[in-house]
């Protein structure tokens, strides 16, 4: 498409609205939008696509221009991102600045500014992995992600809604490992197709998806999502149980919880039962205490593990808000932990890449408490045929897996 004085005026309006980082990026982009009405499809698409790359790549793209202001960035992100030409932008950008852009080879730049990645987050992921590994990392979260379904499988089976998908020329295909999960080629507005309004798929990430298979609930059981929010892995527990037994969505943010009512009416799922808690030590939950089969605690966390999502999290969160967030773990999943019975069966999960908020919260919960025995996480996939061995505990990466970035530790109560 042809760009303009006024649309780049507008993608660095938007831009802007972004680095203030004062909410989520999809959440000010919206705001954005809302805001500007008379924007053609093209146009938003334009301003989506470009403020994203920029805040994506914000340290590389800031060293090559020389500059922070959000023009110099998205011309930087128009030319070393998007793939613009220089006389794309002859006559809207200062000659100079693209010069400079043009000029500036990312061999020189540190390595934390080559990862677009803060100082200490770099410096954490080097500790734990190498400078190698670090770097593989840092990069596949770079690139944005791919639009991954979960079928409904108790209703419909993958290959019906494959077939129905390319009936409608949507390109898609199988995940790896989910054995419900679809994932498309590009970005169509499911929620406005058949099968999505009459609840055949739910838009979730593979790597989210297998949460549900590695807790494996079984028909008649009693379970609990402990984090529910807006309730995508409770769904897919319910998928899994065929609508008997019952599924106890916890959450303490009545808003979250919200949406899950519009969406398991959708599913035709009957059998969630929603709690708004006050907190670990709800009474309600206590109730619950010694009387359920299965129980997962997906951690609010940094979630740095879906910065292909949410790129503005490596910018909003620094080491103290992990260091209370690692915290706020440990007393999440004792709490949890006093709702499974004997014999069943716990999973602590985390969409971050830190062992802080991951291995360290695993095994401080092991040696705390010693009536719940490790379960190797590998051998519980395989169970499931599912073909996916990181061993004992979950590790799920971008740029290995395709997914987002996940953790999961499994334990049975003796």
């Amino acid at each position: 498409m042809r760009v303009t004085r006024a649309l780049l005026a507008q993608a660095s309006a938007a831009l802007s609205s972004l680095l203030e980082l004062s909410r989520p990026a999809d959440e000010a982009l919206s705001l954005f939008f809302r805001g500007h009405r008379s924007l053609g499809q093209h146009d938003r698409a334009f301003i989506a696509e470009t403020a994203f790359a920029a805040l994506r790549r914000r340290r590389s793209l800031e060293a090559a221009a020389g500059s922070a202001a959000p023009d110099a960035l998205l011309a930087a992100a128009l030319l070393r991102i998007i793939g613009l030409s220089g006389r794309a932008l002859e006559g809207l950008v200062d000659e100079k600045l693209v010069a400079r852009i043009r000029a500036a080879g990312a061999e020189s730049f540190p390595a934390a500014v080559r990862a677009d990645l803060p100082d200490w987050l770099w410096d954490r992921l080097v500790a734990g992995r190498g400078d190698a590994e670090a770097m593989r990392i840092a990069q596949g979260m770079l690139n944005a992600a791919p639009l991954d379904l979960r079928v409904n499988v108790a209703r419909v089976t993958r290959d019906a809604v494959l077939a129905r998908l390319g009936e409608d020329e949507i390109a898609a295909s199988t995940t790896p490992y989910s054995p419900a999960g679809i994932r498309l080629s590009g970005k169509p507005p499911v929620n406005r197709h058949p099968l999505f309004r009459d609840g055949l798929i739910e838009v979730q990430d593979e790597g989210s998806q297998l949460l549900a298979w590695l807790l494996a609930p079984r028909r008649g059981e009693m379970v609990a999502d402990y984090c529910a929010g807006a309730g995508g892995k409770t769904l897919a527990m319910a998928m899994l149980m065929r609508g008997t037994g019952r599924i106890y969505a916890l959450d303490v943010s009545a808003k979250r919880l919200a949406a899950l009512a519009p969406r398991a009416a959708r599913a035709s799922v009957s059998n969630v039962h929603a709690i708004v808690l006050s907190g670990e030590s709800d009474t309600r939950a206590k109730r619950l205490a010694g009387k359920l089969d299965r129980v997962l605690v997906d951690a609010p966390c940094s979630g740095f593990g879906t910065l292909r999502r949410n790129p503005d999290l490596k910018w909003r969160h620094g080491p103290e808000a992990v260091a209370e967030l690692a915290q706020k773990q440990h007393r999440i999943l004792a709490a949890a932990a006093r709702l499974v019975k004997p014999g069943g069966r716990l999973v602590y999960a985390t969409c971050s890449i830190l062992p802080d908020e991951n291995e360290a919260v695993a095994d401080a919960f092991c040696s705390a408490h010693p009536e719940f025995t490790p379960l190797p996480c590998n051998e519980l996939l395989a169970a499931q045929r599912i073909p996916l061995d990181t061993g004992e505990r979950l590790r799920l990466w971008p740029h290995i897996h395709g997914t987002d970035g996940f953790f999961a530790a499994a334990f049975q109560r003796r």
